[in-house]
């Protein structure tokens, strides 16, 4: 059973008494009749006049198509992935930058056409899939290289909010601790330290800093800055014990922090915290203008290339001449059975394509099938060709 979160390509060849517009029409009004479809959900989609080439060209591409398909479906899914990130999951902002040619994935689909002036036709089909592969690498390498800078940039910036507006475990103490709190950098002796204490151990330490080690100085702890979790309190001890204090400090669940009191140290923060958040929104504006353009050249490529699968397809199929008839269809996930179950009605008659081979099929000994034709075999067969387009979903 096709997914109904994605679009289905139905091709079919095109009888000799019809024309594919005709079958196309013939189509959306049994699916409309049936109850399986709105009008609004079925367009077609006309293939070009595309080279066949050999039958070996045909069937070593179509070896190839499922790999490709992988990671053509993994670009586009990155770049959504990126616009998601980007825009914290604003679906308006998403739908608004996942454009194609200036329209709507929805609108895009239903109206597409084969674009002439970019991917040329008569191009044999090994250099049109060569040609979508040689873009979708240079969009997905693009997309790669811009998406770790502006993920440094964003790091460096967290990193310096942190450090800014973080806990007293983590954060600068460049504008809390004032030279008044810390005894004269210049002395001999003393040294004060800056310890960080959960706040429900603010008594302990009280009690406690003193007996820590010898030679710290009476009553020389206070508190100078607290927040939800922890309190900060200076102490004065002598050098020669600042290793000990430290050490006995941390067994007893005190953090001592490292700090060097510098007058020009708070402008040095608030200097690199500015240079950082405008590099961050500078290289931010840049990705989404660049997942905007690689989002519509990626889906686009994506797009024709599946009408290139489908084509493929349907000469292994149905054979020549190349005249098929192609449908774009957007399911309704309530009516998705329906659907499928009017389609196979719709093309019965092409069972004959298949009819041979299926009794044959039948008539043959049991015997293992190796490697990925086993998996083939047990695909479920349809009378029409059937090409999958993932909706993107935000």
């Amino acid at each position: 059973m096709p997914s109904d979160t994605s679009y289905w390509i139905v091709s079919v060849p095109v009888q000799e008494e019809k024309s594919a517009e005709q079958m196309q029409k013939d189509l959306a009004q049994r699916l409309v009749r049936d109850g399986a479809l709105d009008a609004s959900d079925i367009a077609p989609m006309p293939l070009p006049a595309l080279k066949t080439g050999t039958l070996e060209t045909l069937i070593s591409l179509s070896e190839d198509l499922p790999r490709t398909d992988a990671f053509f479906e993994s670009v586009v899914t990155r770049i959504v992935d990126a616009l998601r990130s980007l825009f914290n999951d604003d679906v308006q902002a998403m739908n608004e930058h996942m454009v194609v040619e200036d329209e709507g994935v929805d609108d895009y689909l239903l109206h597409w056409h084969w674009n002439a002036s970019k991917y040329r036709a008569d191009r044999s089909l090994p250099d049109l899939i060569e040609a979508f592969t040689r873009e979708m690498q240079t969009v997905d390498n693009i997309m790669k290289q811009k998406i770790n800078n502006y993920n440094l940039a964003k790091g460096q910036l967290q990193q310096l909010e942190r450090k800014k507006h973080g806990n007293l475990s983590m954060c600068s103490l460049a504008d809390i601790v004032h030279k008044d709190d810390l005894v004269d950098a210049s002395s001999d002796f003393l040294v004060t330290l800056l310890v960080v204490v959960p706040k429900t151990q603010k008594a302990t330490w009280l009690d406690k800093y003193e007996r820590l080690t010898p030679m710290v100085v009476p009553r020389s702890s206070s508190e100078l800055a607290q927040d939800d979790e922890y309190a900060l309190f200076n102490v004065t001890v002598f050098k020669k014990v600042e290793q000990e204090f430290v050490q006995k400090a941390r067994e007893n669940k005190f953090q001592v922090r490292d700090f060097t009191y510098d007058e020009e140290q708070l402008e040095r923060e608030r200097r690199e915290l500015d240079e950082a958040g405008a590099s961050e929104k500078e290289l931010w504006t840049e990705l989404v203008r660049l997942a905007r353009v690689n989002f519509g050249e990626a889906f686009q490529a994506l797009i024709h290339y599946r009408a290139v699968r489908t084509f493929i397809e349907s000469v292994l199929r149905f054979g020549l001449p190349p005249n098929y008839a192609v449908s774009l269809l957007r399911p309704n996930a309530r009516r998705s059975k329906q659907l499928l179950k009017s389609l196979v009605s719709e093309y019965a008659y092409l069972d004959e394509y298949l009819g041979k081979e299926r009794t044959a099929k039948d008539s043959a000994p049991t015997q293992e099938t190796p490697g990925e034709y086993a998996n083939l075999l047990e695909q479920e067969v349809y009378p029409f060709v059937l090409t999958e387009q993932p909706m993107i979903l935000v």
